[in-house]
């Protein structure tokens, strides 16, 4: 009975005329950016974060959160009509669906893609509202030991299930950890790594780092990409056959659960939910050689995975205050903006704004469907924009917006750095994101690592002696262990290849 009651609240809220104009924003927004190749979630929400400073925290949320499951709708739109992913999570749809385009059922995929996403959208966001509350609960009980080991669990994770070497996602959660540590002691009031610097006393804010790693960094990639598109796709009829369907339904099914679980775990997402699934769909397959031919399953499933990542990711958010990827990391920093401090007082301490975020996903998900399909003939002409002309605007936006963050020069310095920092990193095959989330987390892990220590006078075995905090521990020992067998890493670097 609580649980519907707080649906209705959060109805009410999201229904309100203000929060349904951003919440149809943020998805207009995210598919816009998922159909544009070369932008993504991360950079767009890196970009509008000083503009949400201006928004009321909930509306502002709801943009946010909608332009991130959003941009997984519009990714599968050029994957299947262009054959090049618009988000990072649409990759392993090319593979099937734009052979289905080539095959004269580019309406059906488009159809099996859009009806995928909303039905994974709808299964998740149920899977959050319901289980937000217990974990919610639970979360409650923790205190600093706790807090501390939870934050250990989840850049281990970052760690583990980062794309590419083991040994670099380490090195960038190091220097994530480094960088957090830039600035004014808490306890001591003395200055660290600042150079002399008055504008590092406060440390290198988030938003500066996050818009160059990934909204500067985006661009200096795609300049020296070279455009190769034609929509040579006829898209007929977006009417899908019984045997699509039947084929379809049970592998969007195995998505949906394949992504609600890797979506809560520490460095899931929709991105590692959609190569999962899609290697899932093939290990099943009675004929795998189907599989790169059009196989309706290697849409549906994929598609189904991502949206249902990309929404549990908000589960560890909103219940512990811990971001799972990037993403919502950049949510943490949103929230901060705000003045609002993740974790379990959210639910008890602002319901309008826990409920309102999640009201507003169901909602944000049929917005999805109409916007996608109908109009895909828009987003199709769109694709004829010249990304050129699209890049000396976007780093306007950008230096505009971390300039109006504090009104200064030196984090438009800091983000032009990070944007170069960032494009060596990807010339050397080191991902960002657990740099990112490490710089969230290091923070937070010292305050709660000293104030630990502090209660047990000096006692390191209260990290050991507390069982939830032990049990957290020993989850992130076994994540190591588990990801060091050669037969388990192999696995993982297979889903991870099998574009």
């Amino acid at each position: 009975m609580d649980l519907l009651a707080n649906l209705v609240l959060g109805f009410e809220v999201a229904l309100t005329p203000q929060n349904l104009m951003f919440c149809f924003i943020g998805a207009l927004v995210g598919t816009l950016i998922g159909v544009l190749p070369g932008l993504g979630p991360l950079a767009t929400l890196s970009m509008l974060l000083p503009v949400t400073f201006y928004l009321p925290p909930i509306a502002a949320l709801i943009m946010l959160s909608g332009i991130y499951y959003g941009a997984q709708y519009g990714g599968s739109t050029t994957a299947i009509l262009v054959n090049l992913p618009g988000e990072s999570s649409s990759v392993v749809t090319c593979l099937d669906g734009y052979q289905m385009a080539r095959n004269g059922r580019a309406g059906a995929a488009l159809a099996i893609a859009a009806l995928a996403s909303l039905f994974a959208g709808t299964v998740a966001t149920f899977i959050i509202a319901l289980a937000s509350p217990l974990l919610g609960s639970f979360a409650l009980q923790f205190l600093a030991a706790e807090y501390f080991s939870l934050m250990v669990l989840g850049l281990v994770g970052s760690i583990v299930l980062a794309r590419g070497s083991m040994l670099k996602a380490l090195a960038m959660a190091i220097l994530g950890l480094f960088i957090g540590i830039i600035g004014t002691d808490v306890n001591s009031g003395f200055q660290r790594y600042t150079f002399g610097i008055p504008e590092l006393s406060d440390g290198i804010g988030f938003v500066p780092v996050a818009m160059g790693l990934f909204g500067i960094t985006e661009i200096l990639i795609n300049l020296e990409r070279r455009e190769q598109r034609s929509v040579g796709a006829v898209i007929g009829s977006l009417m899908p056959t019984r045997a699509e369907f039947r084929a379809a339904f049970p592998a969007a099914l195995r998505g949906t659960t394949v992504g609600s679980i890797l979506g809560v775990l520490p460095g899931g997402g929709a991105l590692l939910s959609s190569f999962a699934a899609y290697a899932l769909e093939k290990k099943i397959a009675k004929d795998p050689s189907q599989f790169g031919k059009g196989a309706v399953q290697g849409v549906a499933g994929p598609e189904a995975a991502n949206n249902a990542g990309a929404q549990t990711s908000f589960i560890p958010l909103l219940t512990l205050g811990i971001p799972s990827n990037p993403v919502m990391a950049i949510m943490v920093g949103a929230m901060m903006i705000h003045g609002i401090q993740p974790g379990p007082q959210v639910m008890t301490e602002q319901p309008k704004l826990f409920w309102g975020i999640i009201a507003s996903m169901w909602i944000g998900n049929f917005m999805l469907v109409i916007i996608n399909l109908p109009l895909v003939g828009i987003w199709v002409k769109l694709l004829t924009v010249p990304y050129r002309l699209l890049y000396p605007m976007i780093l306007l936006l950008c230096a505009i917006g971390v300039y109006g963050v504090n009104n200064s020069w030196v984090e438009v310095m800091i983000t032009a750095g990070f944007g170069v920092i960032g494009y060596i990193f990807y010339k050397l095959g080191c991902e960002p994101a657990p740099l990112i989330l490490a710089l969230i987390l290091g923070p937070l892990m010292e305050e709660n690592l000293r104030r630990a220590l502090l209660i047990s006078r000096g006692n390191p075995m209260i990290f050991l002696e507390r069982p939830i905090s032990l049990v957290l521990l020993l989850m992130s020992l076994a994540l190591v262990i588990a990801f060091l067998l050669p037969a388990l890493n192999r696995t993982r670097d297979e889903a991870f290849k099998e574009v």
